[in-house]
């Protein structure tokens, strides 16, 4: 769905307490989650506007998010 918010803690909130401290304490985790943030914040805001984008850049930066969530995700699990 365009313009859907995909926030980690709304992907992942039984990870609620974990994300917080990693946040807090892990500055590689807090890094990546700041750039997750901002593409999540960005790609939303370009779908709801209906700014004109090349397919191929959004789609390259949904990529890029996918591939942060799946990082964040390896972090928060182990």
């Amino acid at each position: 769905m365009l313009g859907e918010s995909h926030q980690l803690l709304q992907e992942f909130p039984q990870f609620a307490d974990k994300i917080a401290e990693l946040r807090g304490n892990n500055e590689v985790f807090h890094h990546l989650m700041d750039e997750y943030d901002w593409l999540d914040t960005h790609i939303r805001k370009l779908e709801e506007v209906k700014v004109p984008v090349a397919d191929f850049h959004i789609e390259e930066m949904k990529k890029r998010r996918l591939v942060l969530k799946d990082r964040l995700y390896q972090l928060i699990s182990s």
